[in-house]
């Protein structure tokens, strides 16, 4: 007699110390998320009040050295220097991700992969679908829609006080960790004008040197410092966004510990981890978002104009169902096709509140804007608009949809946190 075809287990629990791991950086991230609620706040009001032009004036303000490329204004400042701190957190969670996390494991790994490319090509889709008999301009914005923001996601889940299981937790920051490497390669291969080859060359020699340092586990400020700020001045001058000199500085970062007598337990990633993630989250993202958010809503008709533009349709309908359908869509055929079935403590209506929630897109969004028709234009406005209507339409439905299940979503927690033997490690995770 044939043997039942064999079946694997998705979304199951990591180990207890990623789990914790995971925790620490949830727990920032939502606090990360709630400043960045306050800050967008901040922002509508002040552009859409009588000081308006208090705003404006603020955010075109221009500081720096022209000789060197870098007289930039705030809001530049903000787009192109500070993001850089958080994309080179990027760099250091991806790498962290595919050395020592969920993503070395390929078959952890397959559906949350798979979700996050899902998740950004359908999206993409919709936009075009809605901008084909537009200018050919409005096709620039076609990536806007398709990166999820995991702090405002956090921020969320923390609102609505819902208890995610570990392993829907873990799908959600391996989904955003992914979703972030793409948004990383659209900009550097689709967003990068003007290309200068021989000073992209050049910024190879301080990032060489920052790799080499860190590699022997140098952590002195003094030295890396100057390294990651001429290897970003470089990046930005060359024509490719200074973003991506974050990135580039976060994957030359080692991820484990050396292993030498003296050596600190934790790695070098972990160690700039620690110390940068709360300046990110609390700081960076926050300003950007600030100084990004602020479009001038023009009360009932200028909201109606905005919303008749097909940029920002189809980047609310890309938000709120194209992110949902990609990720919901790509991961029930992954499971379907691979013979995998849900983890016990799973349903799939879960795998749907969290698919909505990825259709909360803002920081990453805000900044292909941006890049795609300039700042102040009035399609980059319009889009501005889009992004803050379908994040708060697909955070409400998420919300919907999470909230009923939070019954069920605390009896899964009870049981994560249960230790009957003492041990210091909770039973399912012992048992794991």
């Amino acid at each position: 007699m044939a043997n039942p075809p064999s079946t694997s287990k998705i979304f199951t629990r990591s180990s207890y110390p990623e789990y914790r791991r995971i925790l620490a950086i949830l727990r920032t991230e939502t606090v990360g998320g709630a400043l960045l609620l306050g800050a967008t706040v901040i922002a509508l009001v002040w552009a859409n009040s009588p000081a308006a032009d208090g705003y404006f004036a603020l955010r075109d303000l221009k500081l720096g050295y022209e000789p060197w490329h870098l007289e930039l204004s705030l809001g530049h400042w903000a787009s192109d220097g500070l993001l850089a701190v958080f994309f080179f957190l990027a760099g250091l969670e991806l790498k962290r991700e595919f050395v020592a996390g969920e993503l070395r494991k390929p078959s952890k790994a397959a559906v949350p992969v798979a979700a996050a490319f899902g998740g950004v090509l359908v999206p993409a889709l919709i936009y075009v679908l809605f901008n084909l008999g537009s200018a050919q301009e409005t096709l620039k914005g076609w990536a806007i829609p398709t990166a999820t923001d995991i702090a405002f996601a956090l921020a969320v889940l923390a609102v609505i006080n819902t208890h995610l299981p570990a392993a829907l937790r873990t799908f959600l920051l391996t989904l955003a960790v992914v979703d972030d490497l793409i948004a990383i390669g659209i900009i550097a291969f689709f967003y990068s004008t003007g290309l200068q080859p021989l000073l992209l060359l050049a910024a190879l020699v301080p990032l060489g040197l920052f790799t080499l340092l860190v590699q022997k586990r140098v952590r002195s400020w003094y030295l890396l410092l100057p390294l990651a700020l001429a290897t970003w001045a470089l990046v930005h001058a060359s024509g490719i966004h200074a973003t991506v000199a974050g990135v580039l500085l976060g994957f030359a970062v080692p991820v484990f510990a050396s292993g030498r007598k003296g050596e600190p337990a934790e790695g070098l990633a972990e160690h700039f981890e620690h110390r940068l993630r709360p300046f990110s989250a609390g700081f960076a993202v926050p300003v950007f978002a600030f100084f990004s958010a602020g479009v001038v809503l023009g009360g009932v008709d200028g909201m109606a104009a905005a919303l008749s533009d097909p940029v920002a349709l189809g980047v609310m309908a890309a938000l709120v169902a194209g992110k949902a359908a990609g990720v919901f869509g790509t991961t029930f055929l992954v499971t379907r096709t691979t013979r995998a079935s849900l983890d016990s403590s799973i349903a799939w209506i879960d795998l749907f509140g969290l698919a909505l929630l990825a259709g909360i897109g803002f920081t990453v969004s805000l900044l292909i804007g941006e890049l795609s028709f300039g700042a102040g234009s009035a399609h980059n406005d319009h889009a501005k608009v889009a992004i803050l209507a379908g994040s708060l339409t697909s955070a409400v439905l998420a919300a919907v949809v999470l909230r009923a299940r939070n019954r069920r979503y605390r009896q899964v927690a009870a049981e994560e946190e249960r230790d009957d033997d003492g041990d210091g490690v909770p039973d399912v995770f012992a048992r794991g």
